[in-house]
């Protein structure tokens, strides 16, 4: 009876997560390294990288920069699954989220003006394939706290040009943090 109920209390400690991320057999989750995930998952579809700084003792006499880096690996498992977007900072895996439904090719379910503001990067990429074109822009949010403490965040203004042929309009996409802003277009 005393093992039984040890077990009882062991066994939820043993149990994956529900939202873990399973690769086959393999399961992936919250802190595991990157190449622990790359030979569970293979090889990501898609990646983006940005980084930020945080400063300690900005202006005193000893000045200490951090640059912290985060990967976003994206993942698609074909059209019967969600695709799932990884959020790694220095290497290790912080945050996982899912996104539509996977694409057999990518780049062939293309249809722009049903992707919403706030679609992915990762979920363009998997649908309409690599832009033709792309210009970026680089800004950063600077937060102090008056204490010479100061966090230097990104603000990664993007455009993708996509050209789907002869007597097709460019169509334009701004996206801001690897997220769809708008989508205009543009005559050749």
């Amino acid at each position: 009876m005393k093992r039984l109920a040890l077990l009882c209390l062991l066994l939820p400690m043993l149990a994956v997560p529900a939202h873990a991320l399973r690769c086959g057999t393999r399961v992936v989750t919250d802190g595991d390294r990157d190449f622990a995930v790359r030979e569970r998952c293979g090889e990501p579809f898609y990646v983006d990288q940005f980084t930020s700084v945080s400063v300690r003792g900005a202006d005193g006499p000893l000045e200490t920069q951090i640059e912290d880096v985060y990967d976003v690996w994206y993942y698609n498992f074909g059209p019967r699954r969600l695709m799932v977007r990884l959020l790694f900072l220095n290497g290790r895996l912080q945050r996982e989220e899912t996104l539509g439904y996977g694409v057999t090719t990518i780049g062939d379910s293309c249809n722009l003006d049903a992707l919403p503001a706030g679609t992915s990067a990762g979920e363009i990429i998997a649908y309409c394939g690599e832009p033709a074109a792309r210009r970026n822009q680089r800004r950063a949010n600077v937060r102090r706290d008056g204490l010479g403490n100061e966090r230097y965040t990104p603000v990664r203004v993007e455009e993708w040009t996509y050209d789907f042929g002869d007597k097709r309009l460019l169509r334009v996409l701004t996206l801001q943090n690897g997220r769809l802003q708008d989508i205009s277009a543009e005559g050749r």
